[in-house]
């Protein structure tokens, strides 16, 4: 009820404001006033045109603006298909017709706002007051993936575009595939039963082993021009499949919906991925990878909400069978160990049962354990399978997958995804990080971080350092952003500010490529084809998606592509920014995550608590240990991880015996196997330096890891208050070969923040904003959701 009176106060608000403005300027409708600013934007595009000004930015507005002109027009004019669309999503139904009746106007006010911005941007830099960099476009034709970031002439490039774009519309279409909305090529997600829109697809392949030609056009037929990836869709299986395999669908997931291990369903698969491997090999729209499945999860526990999707309500025969000779080579064949683990009583690995979904009571024990464990070692041989069919005819292949976020930096390991396995595994790192702008919409959903932040960013943020940890060198690729919007939440009064923070913190921490979700505008102004007529999807999320989204906020839309301007523009200084060392590391365990029921709340905790320092932070593995140069890490964190194997165990005992640090928070960590056995084993010092603490607090490990690490903080000293006991400016430093420091400046708390910049020599130093080339006093304010990119110079 109270989300409900503050929409409707929210109306209430828009009404009053528009008859306010009708009364007191000069326009007789917020229309009038639009097309009058346009003609000023233009006039003053054309003057700085004559100066040889960049104007880039403002041709963006103006399309964005005549653009949302023209669907406020359509809007207006289908007022009944509007209510019907903001019917769709449970938070807006009980307002959907009051709000489909303010939506016209409520789009052209915000077109007159982000021309206002235009126009003073414009005046400005006409009347010297500052001077902004040149945009650096993507080059749509010509992009190319470089070892681990995208080129455009010549320069790092950061492309952009949205995901699912309208269905039906010609990759031709200028009006949907340009500069400002993007212009990459890509499979959208579909959601009907027959996949389309060049996802690839199981109804590709026929009985009598031939391919549907018509279907297959839809990916044959993509012009060679633009740069794009193409999706690996599972949602769907044939009849005939389902007729020759009853199993088929027994043990299916959201959206891959047969199970990964019927033998069918891998011939039909290694068929389909050879054979459209090999009719798209170095084709352009395969320059950002082949995507080889959607926010895959297997979550096999009891009550989650994945069940009514039909997901893993049980397993087939071809899994149990795999998972009883998994467990096999897990107990080296004895199966009184296994018995004596279980306690149970089975005769022989043969008549191993399990009952899946598996009871949550069970978390901790070793049946929990072996079935987590093997349910990520056969999602990992799945993918593993997809790659090697791929790269058997096509070995140059990009690949990734669209790794669902929540799978990691929440508690439950049911799912079967091993985040650090499928990183390692495909060539690109792949996913669809998500931050909430404004709280949930959804009342069950806790929106506790409201409390300190201005939006909700850690989620985002600790994928990012999880995985660029795991991978520094691969290119990272979100096939999907719900920065915007998302069934968590959507606002249509979001900020323009935090849409640039979000999206340049995401690229500052890795992101080289993103698809947003999602543009559904046909160029009349229209709905896209999904979104007409009666909808009936297996997955309600399209359904509810197009009420309160960026297909409704010009302010929105517009700023995405001028942060995406600004971030291509400056695309050198931010790689400089991220390609830094990680000198602190928080320790993962796989092994802990699994068996402990809060690990990923508690390692969140000291994440958030270190992320504000002005460095970047780290994971370690066992695997990242052994494979990675331990040279490039300082100081490792143990905390709240006291199930680890063997093998991690002593990949820790071998980064001390190179010299390395470890602080542990107590004794109880590292303390047990996998099953929870006692290890008798002690870690040694050896040659680095061994810290157990005892029940430490967060504070004072933090206050003790960055002790270790002073001697790796920047040369530029950042003090920050915000009148809070926490920070919320993020920083990031780098020296530059001319001597100079390069200073980004994120904040993402509600209250401006109080900055003073001064450096360790204690010397004078001048600086300047990089964005206006205007100098900056040495203190000064950062506003909520502010972003500054600033070199220092000493004097």
């Amino acid at each position: 009820m109270k989300k409900q009176a503050l929409l409707l106060g929210f109306l209430f608000l828009i009404l009053l404001t528009g008859c306010n403005l009708k009364s007191e300027n000069k326009y007789k409708t917020p229309k009038e006033e639009a097309i009058s600013k346009i003609e000023i934007l233009k006039s003053l595009m054309n003057e700085a045109k004559k100066k040889s000004i960049d104007i880039t930015r403002e041709e963006t507005t103006l399309w964005f603006s005549k653009e949302f002109i023209k669907f406020a027009d359509w809007d207006e004019a289908h007022k009944d298909a509007i209510s019907k669309l903001f019917g769709y999503e449970r938070y807006y139904k009980p307002n959907k017709d009051s709000l489909a009746e303010m939506l016209p106007d409520f789009e052209r006010r915000k077109v007159i706002q982000i021309l206002d911005k235009s126009i003073e941007d414009l005046n400005k830099e006409l009347k010297g007051e500052i001077k902004r960099r040149p945009v650096n476009k993507v080059d749509w034709q010509n992009a190319k993936a470089a070892d681990n970031m995208f080129v455009s002439n010549g320069k790092p490039s950061f492309p952009y575009d949205y995901f699912s774009k309208t269905v039906g519309q010609p990759l031709t279409n200028e009006a949907v595939y340009n500069d400002h909305l993007g212009a990459l090529y890509h499979g959208g997600e579909n959601l009907y039963p027959v996949d389309h829109d060049r996802a690839i697809n199981s109804f590709l392949l026929k009985e009598d082993g031939t391919f549907d030609q018509e279907l297959m056009k839809e990916i044959t037929s993509i012009p060679d021009t633009n740069i794009g990836f193409l999706y690996y869709w599972s949602m769907g299986i044939p009849e005939w499949v389902e007729k020759k395999e009853p199993e088929i669908r027994k043990g299916r997931s959201l959206f891959t919906g047969f199970d990964i291990d019927n033998p069918l369903a891998r011939e039909v698969w290694g068929k389909i991925i050879r054979h459209t491997g090999e009719l798209t090999k170095g084709k352009k729209v395969t320059e950002l990878g082949y995507v080889f499945a959607n926010e895959p999860h297997w979550y096999s526990e009891k009550d989650h909400w994945t069940y009514k999707y039909k997901e893993m309500n049980g397993i087939s025969s071809y899994t149990l069978n795999k998972f009883r000779s998994w467990l096999k080579d897990k107990y080296n064949g004895n199966i009184k160990a296994l018995n004596s683990n279980w306690d149970s009583s089975f005769s022989n690995f043969n008549t191993i049962e399990i009952e899946v979904p598996i009871d949550k009571a069970l978390i901790g024990k070793p049946v929990w354990f072996d079935w987590c464990r093997y349910n990520m070692h056969r999602t990992t041989e799945w993918f593993t399978f997809n790659q090697n069919e791929l790269h058997a005819v096509n070995p140059e292949a990009d690949t990734h997958i669209k790794l669902f976020p929540r799978t990691f930096y929440e508690d439950s390991r049911s799912h079967g995804m091993d985040f650090e396995a499928l990183t390692e595994l495909t060539t690109m790192i792949g996913h669809d990080a998500k931050a909430l702008g404004s709280p949930s919409i959804r009342p069950h959903i806790n929106s506790d971080w409201y409390k300190d932040y201005a939006y909700k960013w850690d989620g985002m943020a600790i994928l990012h350092d999880f995985v660029e940890s795991v991978s520094p060198e691969k290119i990272n690729v979100n096939s999907e952003s719900h920065f915007l919007s998302s069934g968590m939440w959507r606002d249509l009064e979001a900020r323009t500010s935090y849409v640039r923070n979000v999206y340049w913190l995401a690229t500052l921490m890795g992101m080289d490529a993103n698809t947003g979700w999602f543009w559904a505008r046909d160029p009349d102004g229209s709905p896209e084809d999904r979104l007409e007529g009666e909808l009936n999807f297996f997955d309600p999320g399209l359904g509810g998606a197009y009420a309160g989204s960026n297909n409704m906020q010009p302010h929105i839309a517009n700023e995405v592509t001028q942060v995406m301007y600004d971030l291509n523009s400056f695309s050198e200084e931010i790689i400089a920014l991220r390609e830094q060392s990680r000198p602190l590391r928080l320790f993962y365990s796989e092994t802990s995550a699994i068996n402990t029921p809060q690990y990923m709340t508690q390692i969140r905790k000291l994440y958030k608590s270190l992320f504000f320092e002005g460095l970047p932070l780290g994971f370690l593995t066992k695997n990242i240990i052994e494979k990675q140069d331990n040279s490039t890490w300082n100081t490792v964190i143990v905390y709240k991880t006291k199930y680890v194997t063997d093998a991690e165990f002593a990949a820790m005992q071998s980064y001390l015996d190179k010299g390395g640090t470890i602080i542990i928070d107590s004794s109880e960590s590292l303390l047990m196997n996998e099953y929870g056995k006692k290890r008798s084993q002690k870690l040694s010092a050896s040659k680095g330096k061994l810290v157990i603490l005892k029940n430490a607090s967060i504070a004072e490990i933090k206050k003790i890891a960055l002790a270790e690490v002073a001697d790796q903080m920047p040369d530029v000293i950042i003090e920050s208050d915000n009148g809070k006991s926490f920070k919320t400016t993020i920083s990031r430093v780098v020296k530059q070969g001319n001597g100079s420091y390069l200073v980004n400046l994120l904040n993402v708390g509600h209250n401006t923040a109080k900055i003073k910049l001064s450096l360790k020599s204690g010397k004078s130093i001048t600086i300047k904003n990089l964005m206006t080339s205007n100098s900056v006093d040495s203190e000064f304010n950062l506003a909520s959701e502010e972003v500054l990119l600033l070199e220092i110079k000493q004097e």
